[in-house]
């Protein structure tokens, strides 16, 4: 058999990859584009630094491995149905048995004039996101047409491109209308303007004006706004050009007509992905597009295997076991759930099952949390046995679940409102791990890989880690939205087994964080390569590198850049500074309790002039100077050391700050001298390394202005000494910290928090910050509380020991660094030219200072 496929975008290789997984047959490929298939569901990280190398899914290697005949940018002009051939744009002639159109979607550009102007781009293609890379670095303003999915990943990638006003504008009253209802919508826009985008629904653009090149944007409502850049993502639109062209049946709108098998009206040639139109509907998720290539890869492999092949495909086809194919999958399309879950511009937004649905026969659950930005809704049968639908906005996590639980038709709890709000004992209702799934239960929809399917690779053949179930079953190769459960389930599956299941480091360490804390105490292991020459195997990777540094340096407190572990540090703590966009770096001095001297003030001021560099007062109650070269970094630093200042380690996963207010001595307020004490604990903890950051703060009273009920240990003053709090953050899931202890006196709460951040060292994972730890903590609080005040493990003397000898044992790590010649030297951007600073960094004014103009 001889297969001849017209289009190379995903779901054209999918197919490829699923036909050939599946029969041995002839296979010719066609591409418009100039390089092979890549990912566009990853697209906006092109502008995170993603290479165009990095987003292909395969590269012309994999093809000629296959015997695949690839034809990159040589697009097909017509079809010749009578004869079965095709014929290129390069003057190629193709015979095929079976025609397969991936031809995919073009993006819908609205009728208006000036489009066609200089500046105005659309987001489809990778020669797209180059073109508006260029033209970003002297743009000032830009806008998007289209508040989608689509349009709102536009709008995340000008803001990558590092035009901060940026504009979204939505034809209809809210965004992501398909997704999301409007009270959802109010919740996501109140988030996105808070990120610094201006959002305008109810807009229709009259016209783009300028001369040749974009200078703004005209509305049907007379008002305008002032652009120089804009990107039109409005929707797509089926490519079904070849389709009419050689007379195959069509949708009015658009879209090439198929039936359940994907085939055309005629019985050689199928169609799928975004080209195809089923049931009245184009599938525009990648999903559907890979379920429809597998439907067709299966159908042809089963008219490969009978020594006869008739041109009739709707009789052969009919043969195939439609409810139970042979290996897995489905026989016919049956249309597809668009349930998605996505997270724009940092934010979770996520819809499932009928989001929308209202009437007699259905009961809504709606939470709103307009503080936190937190939207949660669910359609539920009035009987209260199935969950119908259902929005999430702002927090996601129990998406899984509830689809799970929407597609499966499982029981709801007697409280159905539990799904989102959580069951009375504090645990969501929704937030398993997916064990209670039937085996037939659909895990990843990219690759139709199913609950049983994972169980399977597990129990038989010993696929253990989500790596290993993605290269068995393709699970998490796709969106990877899957990825939790996936997890879930691995851990369950061996759980089920009688296994210990440990979550360790990497392949190169057979070891918990903890295990591994234990050993390398144990032994006396000092360096990286001791540790991998005596608890691991290989070379080591990026996964097991930073945790063991920063055992090393939790356990020791030697210089982190010492010969041995320099080369095992994360990529920030290598240069003792944040990497920042362009390559630039930023430096941020300790100012211990937020407290600095005029004389110092000036000092900052001086070397930010000097050094021509950004400067802003950070939520932490520091100045953060941006835009240092890697040259200047040494010097800079000394310039600081001088005037008093030492490193603020906000580089390392490590003491960050301990913020204070102005407490008794400037407050009427104020019952304590919090800036004292806030001085007097960070100075302790400084360079202080951990699983994640820390953050501290001390508040001289109830009012709280010091935010310290918000940060890993927080102390707040009573009438009667201190209070302490543990375990709050903020951030992206924002958790108030708990009462450890009440009415402490200075040494008492001092000790504890020594207890406290040596059990937290010694036993989270990595990468896990003090609230997730205590979550996952059996006990909870109560728990922690008997280990830290009541010393239930008869550990409390040694935890504060060791405390002191990491306090007795800090020093500034800057000053280490300039002041040993070997470590100094790696401050250059050009080992043989070592004062060239890096001519490729450029930057552009702004309010009166400065920001990197070329983010590339």
């Amino acid at each position: 058999m001889k297969v001849v496929v017209i289009g190379n975008g995903m779901v054209g290789y999918k197919f490829c990859e699923k036909i050939l997984s599946r029969a041995s047959i002839e296979l010719v490929v066609f591409g418009e584009e100039i390089r092979p298939a890549y990912d566009r569901v990853h697209l906006s990280e092109f502008f995170a630094g993603k290479t165009a190398e990095d987003l292909t899914m395969a590269g012309i290697e994999w093809y000629h491995e296959n015997n695949i005949r690839l034809h990159l940018a040589d697009p097909i002009v017509s079809i010749d149905r009578t004869a079965k051939k095709i014929h290129s744009h390069k003057g190629i002639t193709e015979s095929y048995d079976y025609l397969v159109l991936a031809t995919g979607s073009a993006a819908f550009v609205p009728p208006i004039p000036g489009v066609d102007k200089q500046g105005v781009f659309i987001y489809r293609t990778i020669e797209d996101l180059e073109m508006m890379s260029t033209h970003a670095r002297h743009a000032k303003t830009g806008a998007v047409i289209g508040g989608g999915l689509l349009g709102l990943e536009a709008a995340k990638a000008m803001l990558d491109l590092g035009i901060s006003n940026t504009q979204v504008i939505e034809f209809a009253p809210r965004l992501m209308p398909r997704q999301i209802d409007d009270a959802g919508s109010a919740i996501l826009r109140n988030k996105l303007e808070l990120l610094g985008l201006k959002i305008h629904t109810s807009k229709n653009t009259s016209a783009i004006l300028g001369d040749e090149v974009i200078t703004g944007m005209q509305f049907s409502d007379g008002t305008s706004i002032n652009v120089d850049m804009l990107v039109i993502s409005a929707g797509i639109k089926p490519r079904d050009e070849l389709a009419k062209l050689c007379g195959l049946e069509t949708g009015s709108r658009g879209g090439i007509v198929v039936n359940e098998k994907l085939a055309t009206n005629d019985p050689c040639i199928f169609a799928i992905g975004e080209c195809a139109l089923y049931n009245g509907m184009i599938y525009g998720l990648v999903a559907p597009g890979y379920e429809m290539a597998d439907v067709v890869a299966r159908n042809l492999a089963f008219l490969n295997s009978p020594a006869k092949i008739t041109d009739d495909i709707s009789k052969e086809v009919t043969a195939i076991e439609v409810q139970n194919p042979p290996s897995g999958g489905r026989g016919a399309f049956l249309g597809y759930d668009m349930s998605t879950k996505l997270k724009l511009i940092g934010i979770d937004v996520a819809s499932f099952g009928d989001p929308f649905l209202e009437g007699e026969n259905i009961r809504t659950v709606v939470f709103e949390d307009t503080m936190k930005g937190i939207y949660k809704r669910i359609n539920i049968a009035a009987d209260g046995t199935a969950l119908l639908g259902g929005i999430l906005v702002g927090d996601a996590d129990q998406y899984n679940m509830l689809l799970q639980t929407c597609k499966n038709k499982m029981p709801l709890p007697a409280n159905p409102e539990d799904l989102i709000l959580g069951s009375r004992g504090g645990e969501s209702a929704a937030g398993g791990g997916g064990q209670g799934l039937p085996d037939d239960a659909m895990i990843c929809s990219c690759e139709s890989v199913s609950k049983g399917d994972i169980c399977n690779a597990v129990s038989a053949q010993g696929c253990e880690t989500v790596d290993a179930i993605k290269k068995c079953t393709k699970a998490g190769t796709g969106c990877g939205g899957c990825i939790p459960m996936v997890k879930d389930l691995v851990l369950y599956t061996m759980k089920a087994q009688g296994k210990y299941v440990r979550n360790v480091l990497c392949e190169h360490f057979h070891y918990s964080r903890q295990e591994m804390f234990d050993l390398v105490k144990l032994h006396g292991l000092k360096s990286y390569d001791e540790v991998l020459d005596r608890l691991g195997t290989g070379d080591g990777c990026e996964l097991c590198k930073p945790p063991v540094a920063s055992i090393l340096a939790s356990l020791w407190g030697e210089m982190i850049l010492k010969k041995g572990n320099d080369t095992a540090q994360d990529s920030n703590d290598r240069f003792l500074a944040n990497i920042q966009k362009g390559g630039t770096y930023s430096v941020v001095p300790r100012i211990p309790g937020g407290e600095i001297t005029p004389d110092k003030l000036i000092v900052i001021g001086q070397v930010a002039k000097q050094y021509n560099l950004y400067t802003k007062i950070t939520g932490g109650q520091r100045i953060d100077l941006f835009g240092a070269h890697l040259n200047d970094l040494p010097e800079i630093w000394r310039q600081l050391i001088e005037a008093g200042f030492e490193s603020g380690h906000a580089y390392g996963k490590s003491l960050r700050t301990v913020k204070s207010c102005v407490g008794s001595t400037w407050c009427r307020f104020g019952l304590h001298d919090s800036v004292s004490f806030a001085i007097r604990i960070e100075e302790r903890y400084r360079g202080l390394r951990s699983p994640h950051k820390l953050k501290g703060g001390v508040s001289g009273c109830i009012r709280e202005c010091a935010e310290a009920q918000s940060k890993d240990f927080g102390i707040i003053a009573t009438e009667k000494g201190w209070n302490l709090h543990v375990c709050g953050n903020g951030g992206s899931k924002p958790q108030h910290a708990l009462l450890l202890a009440a009415d402490l006196d200075d040494e008492t709460c001092i000790r504890y928090i020594d207890r406290f951040l040596m059990f937290y060292i010694k036993t989270a994972d990595t990468l896990t910050r003090t609230a997730t730890w205590l979550n996952k903590m059996e006990g909870g609080i109560d728990y922690l509380r008997n280990v830290v005040v009541n010393d239930s493990l008869g550990m409390s003397a040694e935890w504060e020991a060791e405390m002191q000898t990491l306090v007795n044992c800090y020093k500034c790590e800057w000053k280490e660094a300039i002041e040993n010649p070997e470590i100094k030297k790696r401050f250059t951007h050009f080992v043989n030219a070592p004062e060239i600073k890096d001519p490729s960094i450029k930057f552009e004014p702004m309010r009166e200072q400065k920001k990197v103009a070329d983010w590339k």
